[in-house]
């Protein structure tokens, strides 16, 4: 693969392009900044201007991946709307849609051990990422009876461990835990059963 390189005069952002395609090919733990540099086209001193080491490269690689998954649950959100129930699907499937499209960003955030609490910004960012999944789960929970209601935060961690799951087992190749089937059929009737059985889609659904 060619190096994207430093192009007019955004190093910044040169350097992580450079640590999302070493993160993807190495993980977060196996590259350097030097490394990081060289991808990018530039001296090693020249990182230091912008990062102070490799985890705050990889830590802006988290926020800049935070950023694009809140604006990809929001658009499935939106997508699913003015039904509840398609939007919180369509939040559930934008997971894993968002893992396959940017894994770079997607260890950076999930796998690095990067706190989401580095930063104010990167706290504030995830943020906004989860708030999407909760605020369709709380629509969809109105149609839940109260006695049998889980707290709409409780019901989005359960689908957002759900496609967790799937993605982490299933749809990033790890060796030994191929599936039998697609892992967006997996999630799809994994969201089936829990929503069946909080009643919101009917048994034989």
């Amino acid at each position: 693969m060619a190096k994207r390189g430093y192009h007019h005069g955004n190093l910044r952002q040169a350097l992580v392009e450079a640590a999302l395609e070493l993160i993807e090919q190495k993980g977060p733990a196996g590259f350097t900044l030097s490394e990081a540099a060289k991808q990018a086209g530039v001296t090693p001193a020249a990182v230091y201007r912008h990062f102070a080491g490799r985890e705050d490269l990889i830590a802006e690689a988290a926020l800049q991946g935070y950023a694009i998954f809140a604006d990809v649950m929001q658009y499935a959100y939106d997508k699913g709307q003015p039904s509840a129930l398609a939007s919180f699907e369509a939040t559930g499937r934008a997971y894993l849609a968002f893992a396959r499209k940017y894994p770079g960003h997607y260890i950076a955030m999930f796998e690095s051990g990067i706190s989401v609490n580095r930063t104010p910004e990167l706290a504030a960012a995830a943020a906004r990422a989860r708030a999407g999944l909760e605020r369709a789960a709380e629509e969809l929970s109105q149609h839940i009876p109260p006695e049998k209601r889980p707290p709409p935060s409780m019901f989005s961690a359960h689908v957002w461990a759900l496609s967790h799951g799937v993605v982490e087992l299933f749809a990033r190749n790890s060796p030994g835990t191929q599936s039998p089937f697609p892992p967006e059929d997996l999630l799809e009737s994994g969201i089936g059963i829990y929503l069946r059985g909080l009643g919101l889609i009917p048994p034989d659904a």
